[in-house]
């Protein structure tokens, strides 16, 4: 036998991203990715309520999909109807909810069905990166349209759907992500949405509406979400338990009509998203949700404002941003000196974690300058340090925050 290991490379896709690193740990100061705080993880609740539904319903376990059927755990998508019922406008029933491993597999889904290569799709500039690498991975052809303190630009999407049509070109979707953005975290009103839906019906091009941190506005009031402002079908919703329990158990929802969801059923051939998860989250929603979604976004709203204390004081008036109404994320804004992906790649030699905005948008070249930091999973001390330590990173690489110098030394 020989010691020497297979040689892999010859039989790789040729169109496979480049490898991963090997994990090491999370850097002492993490910014990146979608985080939450540890100490607002319900243990507790969900500790009973594991032990409540399994004495009850554990023997269900024995089948795939727990006598519930392919959609999903009944229980959970009956509170995940009402839930939208009462929280976003929504009139569905439980028959038309399917619950996913995470968002990330409602858009793998909805993309399995509606987009081949070469396939055109309009979404936000700066949007969600995963959304992004997916539609790229598809062949899609994508389009990006501005986001302003709105949300989606109406008028740019107008602009795009004209050139298109004018082209011959049906996009098979618009992605938007209308009620706390990634990563602007802008609340699209409801003037915006109607303007929106109203070009979805002028154009034939549907919505697919990610709703993943709508339970995250401050103020717990937000506009009616776009599905249940038209109720057609034209709208695809999805939503998440990743932000507003944890992200680690990995479930999520999609809503729409059979048209749409028997096709998606036929090919969700992963024999169900994780039951127990399904089971234990229905238990505890159903008695605690509301409570603690109040309590998290108090926690968050929190460490964003230490986030904004530390940038001002350790960039002034070099970083710019504006104070979010909900979510985990801040969207900032440094001088043209700075290239923000040299800057993570820099700040990470610190200990600093950041993620650089052209990861979040489709045109990199704006990107530049953007960063992306969460700040729902440090702790406000962590989040003082961490900044200073990306100051001092940055203006070691960029001249960016610009120091006075020391008469004395």
């Amino acid at each position: 036998m020989a010691d020497t290991p297979f040689d892999y490379s010859a039989l790789f896709r040729a169109d496979l991203p480049a490898p991963a690193a090997r994990w090491n740990g999370f850097p002492k100061y993490n910014f990146v990715g979608g985080h939450n705080d540890a100490g607002c993880v319900p243990v507790e609740g969900l500790v009973a309520a594991a032990t409540s539904v399994l004495r009850r319903e554990g023997r269900t376990l024995s089948t795939y999909g727990l006598e519930s059927g392919p959609l999903g755990y009944r229980p959970l998508r009956e509170f995940v109807a009402r839930k939208l019922a009462k929280d976003a406008g929504i009139t569905c029933s439980a028959d038309d909810i399917l619950i996913t491993s995470g968002s990330l597999q409602g858009l793998d889904l909805v993309n399995d069905v509606l987009v081949a290569p070469g396939d055109t799709v309009i979404i936000e500039q700066s949007t969600y990166g995963g959304a992004i690498t997916r539609l790229a991975r598809c062949g899609a052809n994508i389009v990006g349209v501005p986001v302003d303190h709105d949300g989606l630009s109406a008028t740019a999407l107008e602009a795009a759907l004209v050139d298109l049509a004018a082209r011959g070109i049906r996009p098979k979707y618009i992605y938007t992500i209308p009620t706390v953005q990634n990563p602007t975290a802008t609340v699209m009103s409801t003037a915006r949405r109607q303007a929106i839906l109203a070009l979805s019906e002028r154009f034939g091009v549907p919505i697919f509406e990610d709703e993943c941190y709508a339970d995250l506005v401050w103020s717990g009031e937000r506009p009616q979400a776009m599905r249940g402002m038209s109720p057609d079908g034209r709208v695809i919703h999805i939503g998440s338990f990743s932000k507003s329990i944890a992200p680690a158990l990995r479930v999520g929802w999609l809503v729409a009509d059979w048209t749409v969801m028997s096709r998606i059923l036929a090919i969700k051939n992963d024999a169900g998203s994780g039951a127990l998860e399904q089971m234990v989250l229905a238990e505890f929603c159903e008695a605690a949700f509301d409570d603690h979604v109040r309590h998290l976004r108090g926690v968050l709203r929190g460490k964003v404002e230490a986030l904004m204390t530390a940038l001002r004081a350790q960039f002034g008036d070099a970083a710019e941003f504006d104070d979010p109404v909900g979510g985990i994320f801040l969207w900032v804004t440094l001088p043209e000196a700075v290239d923000t992906s040299r800057l993570a790649q820099a700040a990470l030699q610190a200990g600093v974690a950041i993620n650089p905005g052209a990861e979040w948008m489709t045109d990199a070249v704006p990107g530049r300058r953007r960063l992306r930091l969460c700040f729902a999973h440090p702790s406000p001390e962590v989040i003082g340090e961490g900044v200073a330590r990306l100051a001092e990173v940055c203006h070691r690489e960029f001249g960016v925050p610009v120091r006075e110098a020391n008469p004395h030394r």
